[in-house]
């Protein structure tokens, strides 16, 4: 457990919540037929993904945060990299700043361009020490460009505004919405709707409380969203302790005429990461959880666990699968630390129709490498009934088609994203290795080919994006959905 824990610590730029004992803690129906979720910053009709670098030195500023663009076309993704002394982004490079600790994609000003909400988790704010911010990045014909910075309605002293970001239409306007959390431990969630102007006007800002303990490490600790009870309007997802039993679940809060309401929240299993998308295909999102833990909580299993729990019209009650490496047609066992289910993503990877699932295992120990880790990916089953192990394919960076080799502390699979980067109707599948050489960390973009094949000419690394290699950067930590 304590190994676990520390991975994910390491992921997510050291400021969640450690998990101990009975406190175990510690990521829209996304139609991947249509893209209707996928990202697009210059409207060219190609997925763009962005990857972040929160440790990354900036003008010699240690660990004060990059965030690189991906911006998908034939042949494979171009690139450009992003921080505060970039020309047009507000504030400046500063040490321990973590910019891009968490990111969150939509297009808040409905000018047709997808932007890039950004946060800068430790940013002091005038005299209001490690407050956060969060910056827009602003979406156009040439990608992104400038940025506006998002005001914190409650400024308060180490209250990391901007540690959770999640976007979504939750008031079924047609307008993205932008949750923010803080990682001080309030439980409070900020929602700014209908719309963001590039002048940081906000057309409603209202607030919400989920069910999860409101004290320092213990607030809400990640977000996502999607359409559970095919309503119209995105649901919310909120990870965190449950303040009755102080043990780690998610939580769905539906989506209303009025936003994202914790009336009528329901609990789910533990777990740190999330993805809603209609994986049989009955028209309601159903919702992935990764279950890291080997014990200590309920659902776990040793190596991890993953958790599709089925939506209906009144919410996610419509019934519970669960994978593992011991589930039939899964390669490889479930092993201590392995961490299956640490980072997971739902997408079409063969173009059939149906939603796959790639699930990261960042700890997975390969022929006596230590950490390495690995990738599984899991199909929808022929008959549209959701996610089988039948035909399930395991990656590592010594498999043929996957660049690089299998190192100790890669942590192959810390992020993990699915989609249609080169426009050819199959997601391709983005896997980050934040531990390669030594914590600078890689990008790996594999293109599904028709064939089947999953295949990359070569990894993206820092020195590909213009990124320092001094310190540890982590390119590879935090992959955009």
């Amino acid at each position: 457990m304590a190994a676990a824990t520390a991975l994910v610590v390491a992921l997510s730029g050291g400021v969640v919540a450690t998990a101990t004992g009975t406190a175990a803690a510690v990521g829209a129906v996304d139609p991947i037929a249509d893209r209707a979720d996928q990202a697009d910053f210059n409207n060219d009709g190609y997925a763009d993904t962005a990857v972040s670098s929160s440790g990354a030195h900036v003008a010699g500023q240690a660990q004060a945060g990059q965030v690189t663009a991906l911006y998908g076309q034939p042949g494979g993704p171009r690139s450009a990299t992003f921080s505060q002394n970039s020309a047009g982004v507000p504030g400046a490079a500063e040490k321990d700043d973590l910019f891009g600790a968490d990111s969150a994609h939509g297009d808040f000003d409905g000018d047709g361009y997808d932007d890039l909400a950004v946060g800068t988790v430790r940013e002091d704010v005038g005299g209001d020490v490690d407050g956060g911010s969060v910056t827009v990045l602003w979406g156009s014909a040439n990608g992104l460009s400038t940025g506006t910075t998002v005001k914190d309605p409650r400024p308060t002293k180490h209250d990391a505004f901007g540690g959770t970001l999640e976007a979504g239409d939750f008031d079924g306007d047609g307008r993205d919405d932008l949750v923010v959390g803080a990682r001080s431990g309030a439980a409070t969630l900020d929602v700014f709707s209908a719309g963001i102007s590039r002048t940081g006007a906000v057309g409603r800002h209202y607030t919400v409380v989920p069910p999860v303990m409101n004290e320092p490490g213990a607030g809400p600790l990640n977000l996502y969203s999607g359409d559970v009870d095919a309503d119209g309007r995105e649901d919310l997802i909120v990870d965190g302790f449950d303040k009755s039993d102080t043990y780690n679940a998610n939580f769905w809060l539906p989506g209303s005429a009025g936003g994202v309401t914790a009336s009528g929240a329901q609990r789910l299993p533990g777990g740190y990461i999330t993805d809603v998308g209609d994986t049989d295909s009955d028209g309601y999102g159903d919702i992935v959880i990764g279950m890291l833990w080997d014990e200590g909580i309920a659902g776990a299993r040793e190596g991890g666990a993953v958790h599709v729990v089925r939506g209906a019209a009144s919410g996610p009650d419509g019934g519970t699968d669960t994978f593992s490496q011991d589930t039939a047609g899964v390669p490889g066992g479930g092993e201590k630390n392995d961490v299956f289910g640490a980072e997971i993503e739902l997408g079409d990877v063969n173009g059939d129709g149906r939603l796959d699932l790639v699930v990261g295992a960042p700890g997975e120990n390969l022929d006596g490498v230590v950490d390495a880790g690995a990738v599984t990916v899991l199909y929808g089953a022929a008959d549209g009934s959701g996610i089988t192990g039948e035909g399930a394919r395991f990656l590592e960076q010594n498999t043929p088609g996957v660049p690089n080799s299998s190192e100790t502390e890669d942590f192959f699979g810390s992020d993990v994203h699915l989609d249609d980067l080169n426009g050819d109707g199959r997601d391709d599948v983005v896997i980050g290795a934040y531990g390669e050489n030594g914590g600078n960390g890689a990008v790996h973009v594999l293109d599904s080919g028709a064939d089947g094949s999953l295949t990359s000419p070569g990894g993206i690394y820092v020195s590909d994006v213009g990124i320092s290699t001094a310190g540890t950067p982590h390119l590879g930590s935090n992959i955009t959905d």
